[in-house]
């Protein structure tokens, strides 16, 4: 079922959506509501309300009987959780008396407000203004929530996730490693020479060439690879069911398509300058050890590969040999498996 335009010249200006089993309340409900300018549409039983909740839109609000079966027992309430339903619309509850358990679902915010099975035409005007600023609330809170929740995860600078978070995703993506028998690797990648760039173009502009390397990098990954930045100029990439030698393709990939091209800068009158850049990447295997132990090791193969020159790629033996900790990769390797 889809809503209709609510009638504009209401007091609220919303549809309805009433789901109740009773008839009678129906009729009452409705004849009340739309002497208050609103839409209503009906439904009788649990899965009619859930398929039409998700046809709704922003204008709606959501009637539910507490005597309708999924109610009482938070089914239904899931359900719009899950969907995306209470996001999107107000929520209420008619209830033929206000209890703790209802109360608690109010504070909790799974609910707007709680109306009386009696209500005459004035009060549900008073509820309806209600739920209006009740879920206009819910959604500032969500919006704030969503951005406390980046702030807390992701580098301000450059949208990718914070080396804490990282290891956090790392520790979950070996335990499906030690469950499954899968694989999981890394690539560790630094900027070579940033410091000179910082010194040359100046920190704002020194933040934006950062932001287009997370930018291009995150176009290479596949949407369950994850991209944090562990320090100033590096970077880690974790590549869930990606061999060693997979994802030391996907190292040339970064070096030949987010490094291969130039970067844009402006300067202070407003032209354009063209900077290179490269990296060097180290490549481990979690092979489910711990994300401690394989960080580390891919820290050190790093250095080993900025010993070498830049843009230099080198891979972490499986079985390393004293003094011989990474083998260098200076070619394009063939595809041998989808990573885009």
């Amino acid at each position: 079922m889809q809503f209709t335009s609510p009638i504009t010249s209401g007091r609220s200006g919303w549809a309805v959506l009433l789901a109740s089993p009773d008839p009678v309340l129906a009729s009452d409900l409705r004849r009340i509501l739309q002497s208050l300018g609103l839409h209503v549409e009906t439904v009788t039983d649990g899965k009619s309300a859930i398929g039409a909740m998700r046809t709704t839109d922003g204008s709606a609000v959501i009637l539910l009987d507490v005597r309708l079966p999924g109610v009482a027992n938070g089914e239904l309430l899931a359900a719009m959780l899950e969907s995306g339903v209470r996001k999107r619309c107000a929520v209420a509850l008619i209830a033929d008396q206000v209890s703790d358990e209802w109360i608690a679902r109010l504070r909790e915010g799974a609910i707007d407000d709680i109306v009386p099975r009696g209500a005459d035409a004035v009060s549900w005007s008073t509820h309806l203004s209600t739920m209006r600023r009740g879920h206009e609330l819910y959604c500032e809170l969500e919006q704030l929530r969503q951005v406390a929740s980046i702030d807390v995860r992701h580098d301000r600078v450059t949208g990718a996730l914070h080396r804490e978070t990282m290891l956090t995703l790392l520790f979950r993506e070996t335990d499906r490693v030690q469950r499954l028998q899968g694989s999981l690797s890394v690539v560790l990648f630094d900027i070579d020479d940033f410091g000179h760039w910082n010194k040359e173009l100046g920190r704002d502009a020194c933040d934006g060439l950062l932001r287009e390397v997370a930018d291009r990098t995150g176009r290479i990954l596949r949407s369950y690879d994850l991209l944090g930045r562990t320090g100033k100029d590096e970077f880690l990439m974790a590549l869930p069911g990606c061999s060693t030698i997979n994802a030391t393709m996907m190292a040339e990939r970064l070096r030949m398509e987010v490094f291969g091209d130039p970067f844009l800068v402006k300067d202070e009158p407003g032209e354009a300058i063209s900077v290179t850049l490269t990296a060097c990447c180290a490549v481990a295997s979690s092979r489910g050890r711990s994300p401690v132990v394989v960080l580390r090791e891919a820290e050190q193969t790093l250095a080993l590969a900025k010993r070498s020159g830049p843009g230099t790629i080198r891979c972490a033996h499986d079985s390393s040999l004293p003094g011989e900790t990474g083998a260098e990769f200076p070619m394009l390797y063939p595809e041998t498996e989808a990573l885009a």
